[in-house]
Formats: structure tokens, sequence, C-alpha cells
């Protein structure tokens, strides 16, 4: 039988906020909720079919590397594809039913005000055409992706338009920020840095992960493109750009890094097997290649696609002729570094999961806060935070917390890279005063705003999930995950 999609992800424009913007789908476990039906419709959204082939054009239009391919069949990337997907697909059906449309003249406009197409600040078709043949896609497929996020743009803009808010949700704003805090604190450095990785442990990871320890050995080449070889001049002319046009135009066309270099008299330049430290097989610098040039070449993606490269106003034909991996030993100093972090982080995590859970158990309570101090040879420190930069101790975003703290609580607090663990107990807090007539009103004002908005999104996506009926099919999902074995 099939199952609803709303068993498999909760949220579908709210995962779509951030995807408008950037890649186009994220990831969230699916668990096993596909089950039967028709073999040719992935998934229905109402009385409306997602057919299997529909489904595959756009897994193929999301350009997966090679890898994730590889996997497609092993792994749930394809349910998490799909859910993506039913949720771009039901945002449109709620921008149809509100009418929202994108015109020809709104396209237009669009497109010319991009900077990204601008040739001496103004529109350049010539710069739009380069674009679409760098990318491999065509204008009319361009251009219907872009009417699509325009239409999300406007229909997120129309579930928040015309918001007044209560100047009581302004004050809870400020008063998260704006706070003086006495608490004490227990710095729990010392304490993750008693567990020291052994061999044994380091060695394991090692093998379990040495295909991750590689060395990427570059072969690059690159052409000064100078103007007296291709325009005649000495000068960066208008004859120059339009003969480096041209050659721009070929290499986008297919024409290899010898053809092009032979072509315009180009002398070539090469570098085999360098590593991003800019050092060959024998770990020795390589000197007589500029650093900026250096990078810009080595960061190509692609081997054997010739670019032409702008560097402080000097041109150059460059390419990444091939790449080579090689493995690195687990004595490495850089790898032997990140095999002990990997370990010291895993035990970190383990530490601090047991203290949250002791907290959450209220064995933290009374004199127990100093008793814990007093068994790991830490010391309990009084300290007094009177406004949000203060970070002598601690950083912006842990003050943050903090600030959320009531009075005798009792907390652990990390930063994201758990370089910083500390345990809190908040002991006394006044809040300050926030002038209405004051420029931090409005600024406080917007930061409510966007809350509220959020949780306008939230509602309306909850209401979403409840108002479509979605079914997936789990045979035609296996059957999509095989043809790409």
């Amino acid at each position: 039988m099939a199952t609803s999609i709303g068993k498999l992800s909760k949220s579908f424009f709210l995962k779509l906020l951030v995807g408008i913007i950037i890649l186009p789908f994220v990831f969230w476990g699916m668990g096993d909720v596909f089950r039967g039906g028709n073999q040719n419709v992935v998934a229905t959204i109402d009385s409306n079919k997602i057919s299997t082939q529909e489904f595959i054009n756009y897994i193929n239009r999301l350009n997966l590397n090679e890898e994730q391919i590889k996997n497609l069949s092993k792994t749930d990337l394809i349910e998490q594809i799909l859910s993506d997907y039913i949720g771009k697909k039901v945002m449109s059906l709620e921008i149809e039913k509100l009418g929202i449309v994108v015109s020809d003249n709104a396209l237009r406009d669009i497109i010319k005000n991009d900077k990204l197409f601008f040739k001496e600040n103004k529109f350049s078709r010539t710069e739009y055409e380069k674009f679409l043949l760098k990318s491999g896609t065509t204008a009319p497929q361009f251009e219907a992706n872009i009417v699509e996020q325009e239409k999300r743009r406007q229909f997120l803009s129309s579930l928040s338009g015309g918001i007044v808010i209560p100047e009581v949700l302004v004050e809870k704003e400020f008063r998260k920020e704006n706070q003086t805090k006495i608490i004490q604190y227990i710095n729990l450095d010392k304490y993750h840095s008693k567990n020291i990785p052994s061999e044994e442990s380091i060695k394991e990871l090692y093998e379990r992960n040495k295909n991750v320890f590689f060395t990427e050995l570059k072969s690059i080449r690159y052409a000064d493109i100078k103007p007296e070889l291709i325009s005649g001049s000495k000068e960066y002319d208008e004859n120059f750009f339009k003969q480096l046009d041209i050659i721009e135009n070929n290499v986008l066309d297919g024409q290899s890094f010898e053809e092009t270099a032979k072509a315009n008299n180009l002398k070539i330049i090469e570098f085999n097997k360098i590593n991003a430290k800019k050092e060959n097989e024998a770990k020795n610098k390589i000197k007589n290649l500029p650093e900026n040039l250096f990078k810009k070449i080595f960061n190509l993606k692609m081997p054997q696609s010739p670019e032409v490269i702008n560097i402080k106003g000097k041109y150059y034909l460059a390419e990444v002729k091939d790449v080579e991996k090689k493995n690195r030993p687990m004595n490495d100093p850089e790898v032997l570094e990140a095999l002990t972090a990997q370990l010291s982080f895993k035990d970190k995590i383990e530490k601090n999961t047991s203290l949250a859970k002791d907290i959450s158990l209220g064995a933290f309570d009374g004199d127990n806060f100093k008793k814990f101090a007093d068994e790991n040879g830490l010391i309990v420190n009084d300290y007094k935070i009177s406004n949000l930069k203060q970070n002598d101790i601690f950083s912006e975003g842990l003050v943050k917390r903090i600030f959320l703290t009531r009075d005798g609580d009792i907390n652990l607090l990390t930063n994201n890279t758990l370089t910083k663990s500390f345990l809190i107990s908040t002991k006394k807090t006044d809040y300050k005063k926030i002038d209405k007539n004051g420029n931090e009103f409005e600024q406080y004002e917007a930061k409510a705003r966007l809350n509220l908005i959020n949780k306008i999104y939230q509602s309306y996506d909850e209401n979403a999930n409840q108002k479509y009926k979605v079914e997936v099919n789990q045979r035609t999902i296996d059957r999509v995950k095989n043809s790409f074995q």
C-alpha cells in the first residue's frame, strides 16, 4: 500500500527556503515508509502524478557526482531527492492557486539587472551566452528556472506581507541580548584533555578510513595570452579583447588546450605532479610559479577542460592536464593529527553527553557543581557578563545562549567545533530597557518580525501537510535506483 509523505517529512516549505537559493536538495532520513503502487508512477499529490521519467529527468538535472551515482542503489539519497521534489511540487500547486505569474518583461528585467552578466557596468548579451555555454544549459531552461524561483520568492513574501509587530515582541527580542548576568562557570578544557588516544585506536581508525587520506597531485599548464601574440599590438585594446573573446568561445566550444595554444602562438609552461601546497613529489617548493596564478589553475575542477583566467588584468590559457591520487601513510604528521583530533572529538562528545544527562537528572544541584570541579581538579570561576560582545572568555554565540538561561539553571555549553566547553550556573539576571524612539528599537523590531515570519511559514507548512494527500511507490523507487547501477 501507498503511505503518506507526511510520515517521511514534516516540513515541505521550510526545507525549501534555503533550497530556493542554493543546492536543489537537502538531506534527511526517510526510513522504510515507501510502499507499493503503480509501477509507472513514483508518487501522487492528490490527483497529480509524478511519472518515473519526470523524476529521472529531475535527478539528471542535479548533476550528482560519480560517488553519489555509484551509491544510489545502496543509500536513501533517491528518497531524499524525491521528498524535496514533492515539496517543490506542493509549493507549485499553491503558487498556481494564488495566481502568481511572472511576465516576460519582469523576467527580462531580472536577467538584465543581474551583475553576473555585466561587462563594463552594463548588461552584455555575450556574457549571458557565455554563461549558458559554460553552465551547459539552454536559454529556455535557464529562464524557466528564473521564473520558477521568482514565483517562489513572491509566494513566500505573500505569506508575510503587512505584519504589524507588537511592542512586547520587540522588547522580548531586546532582552535576549541586553542584560547583565552573574554566573559561575567551569572551563572543561582540562577535563577533556586527560584522555590521550592510544596507538591501537589510532591505527584502527586509520585502517577504517585510509581511503580518505590521500594527496592529490595535479599536472598543470598555462600560457600567457599577450596582446602582441593575438592582436599584433602591445596594448590591451579593443582588438585584443575581441580576439580574447574568440579564444574563450573556442575553448567553450570544445577546442583543446594544445589546439588553442598552437592557433594563437602561445608558449606553454607546464608543471607535473604538484600538490595543493605548490610542492612537487620530492616536497620541493615550486618557485617560478606565481602564487595567485597557481591557486587559480590548481582549483580548476575539470581535468582537460581549458579556461581563460584573469589575474590582475593579465590573461592566461590554463588547464589541469591530469590528476593523480596517492595514499598518505598513518605516520604522516597531518594524517596523525587528523586521526588524533577525530578520536579526541569523539571522546568529547561522549563525555559531554554524559554530563548533559547528569544535568537533566539533577545531578549537579546544590553543592554538586563545586564537587564535580574538585574531583576533576577544575576551578569554579565567578563571572559577570554585561554585554553581548564581552568575549574575553565566551564567544558571542555562547553569551547569547547564556543570556537565555534562567537564574538557578545549570547548563553545559559548547561551541560548534567543541573546542570550548563550559559548565555554567546562572546566579542573577538584570534586564536593560529599550528606548522606543531610538535606532535600536527598529533593529529589534526587524528581528521580531523575522521570528514571527518563520512561525507563519511553519504554520502554513503544517497546514499544507494536512491539505495534500501524498503517496509514494516503493517498487518504482527501487526500479529507479537500479536504473543507475
